[in-house]
């Protein structure tokens, strides 16, 4: 079964999707959506070289994204502050290091996206030898209120989903 359907939820989520599109459950569609779910995670599986992730605790996920919009729509106002009324002296851009412990790279993946996704913050490069981020901070003040933040807010509990084995101290 999984030779053909390496995701059965991508399947079907797949073939609903084509039918809803298409707003037809003539036998062409049926079979052409059932074709393209069939497919579609075929030839999109050598892109996932690392495999499925698997989520241990969906609603952590949740409170996690949850967190991150709040603190998304926070960075928002502060950036449009800082552009709109304060001058270019004054603003502190900085690069920081902030030492990391997740190694899943869909973890890091998600970390990647998160901080991307605030206004104010870099993701420059993940510096390989010492497993550290290179961050960019539009508006740095204390350097270490962001690495304590990175690694509270977002790398533990992207770690508790990712690698549950690592945070509880169990060895795989």
């Amino acid at each position: 079964m999984k030779r053909w359907l390496p995701s059965l939820p991508l399947s079907l989520a797949l073939f609903a999707t084509w039918l809803l599109l298409n707003q037809s459950i003539d036998p062409a569609h049926l079979l052409l959506g059932a074709v393209l779910a069939i497919a579609a995670p075929l030839l999109a599986r050598p892109l996932q070289p690392h495999g499925h992730a698997r989520i241990g605790r969906p609603l952590a996920l949740f409170r996690l994204l949850w967190r991150s919009a709040i603190e998304i729509v926070r960075s928002c106002f502060n950036v449009s502050r800082i552009i709109l009324f304060r001058k270019a002296d004054g603003v502190n851009s900085q690069f920081i290091h902030v030492p990391l412990e997740l190694r899943s790279p869909h973890g890091l993946a998600l970390l990647s996206c998160l901080i991307n996704s605030t206004p104010g913050t870099v993701w420059v490069e993940l510096l390989p030898d010492n497993n550290e981020l290179l961050l960019h901070v539009f508006d740095l003040h204390d350097e270490q209120w962001w690495i304590n933040t990175i690694k509270t807010q977002y790398e533990q509990p992207i770690r508790e989903l990712f690698e549950p084995a690592a945070v509880s101290g169990e060895h795989p």
